[in-house]
């Protein structure tokens, strides 16, 4: 069978988009993107260079004229893809503490998100693509042929943070979690531009009782029915 040459998933934070992605990506071989890897590279380049991430009109200007692609790895450390900014490999660069602390806010400029969305919809029109994030099915590549909305009660997902945080031998508490995630399904789904929210015509699984392997099962029997239409 031939599958759906550019997929969007969407959901909220710990909801299984990256796991998920990652193991449709490596059986159909494709490219794993998250989406939110460029909000970060703006944010290194922000800080490389000193500039506030509190000075939107700085930021915004950083976003229009970066240039950031996402290609497959590269090198065997680890990674999941390679993240080029001006060509520069910024991979690893990306995952710095101090680059958390900051992306929430440059994702937040309006200016940066559409500046970003056109470079995301450049990638994923290329094909052969799995875009994962918040607002993909709706505003990045609403013209994807397969749209998946991952969902799961945010008790279970901030159980399934606990316990991965808990196997890196990470001290967490559970609460402060549960906490966190609903603060940012909140902020997620009530921002004015591209909140987060199912597209019309995406395929809604909720995870809470699924397995990955039956999560991807799944999405692999809606992709053979795509399939199959479209040979009708």
């Amino acid at each position: 069978m031939s599958f759906p040459s550019k997929v969007a998933i969407d959901g909220p934070a710990a909801s299984g988009k990256t796991t998920i992605a990652n193991q449709l990506a490596e059986r159909w071989d494709y490219l794993f993107f998250d989406t939110g890897v460029m909000y970060r590279a703006v944010t290194w380049i922000a800080l490389k260079n000193k500039i506030s991430t509190k000075d939107e009109p700085a930021i915004s200007s950083l976003a229009e004229s970066v240039q950031i692609d996402v290609k497959p790895p590269s090198k065997d450390d680890g990674r999941e893809y390679d993240v080029l900014a001006d060509g520069i490999d910024v991979t690893w660069k990306i995952r710095k503490p101090a680059v958390d602390a900051k992306v929430s806010r440059v994702s937040a400029y309006p200016i940066v998100r559409k500046a970003l969305t056109q470079q995301q919809r450049r990638i994923g029109l290329r094909g052969k693509v799995i875009m994962v994030g918040r607002d993909i099915g709706t505003v990045v590549l609403p013209e994807a042929d397969l749209k998946i909305f991952l969902d799961a009660s945010v008790e279970e997902r901030a159980r399934r943070r606990f316990h991965q945080r808990i196997d890196r031998g990470e001290k967490v508490d559970y609460p402060k979690i549960l906490k966190k995630l609903k603060k940012r399904d909140k902020k997620d789904s009530t921002r004015e531009i591209a909140p987060l929210r199912a597209a019309p015509d995406a395929v809604v699984i909720n995870t809470d009782t699924l397995s990955v392997a039956d999560v991807v099962s799944r999405i692999e029997e809606y992709a053979r029915k795509l399939d199959n239409e479209t040979d009708a």
